[in-house]
């Protein structure tokens, strides 16, 4: 099996649009040969994450949250100060949402590069 690079312009594309083409492509359903069990996906790279165009009112209102798992230990943070930090990460966290929950998912997600 061998394996291709993409490389994907982020500038002005939504982030959920751009997210769904890119799990696509690191599962390989773009593939003719595509079956659901094997990891035969290939690698992206992604360039001007930072230049990504967020609509409507989600920088104010779309939080992220994480639990410590301690009582009273939820924490959010807005999509701005996301952007703000770290703009990868946001792409990060919409591709990982669309891949299957199960052990490939880890393996996928790897292959998922920014410049």
């Amino acid at each position: 099996m061998e394996r291709k690079t993409h490389k994907i312009d982020a500038a002005g594309k939504s982030p959920g649009r751009l997210a769904s083409e890119i799990a696509i492509l690191l599962r390989g359903k773009n593939k003719p040969d595509f079956e659901p069990y094997k990891d035969e996906g290939d690698e992206v790279v992604v360039e001007n994450v930072e230049e990504m165009q967020i609509t409507g009112k989600k920088l104010e209102q779309k939080k992220y949250y994480r639990h410590s798992g301690y009582p009273g230990g939820l924490k959010e943070e807005p999509l701005s100060k996301v952007m703000d930090e770290k703009p990868e990460e946001v792409l990060r966290r919409a591709v990982n949402g669309m891949l299957p929950k199960n052990k490939l998912r880890k393996k996928q997600i790897k292959r998922l590069k920014f410049k």
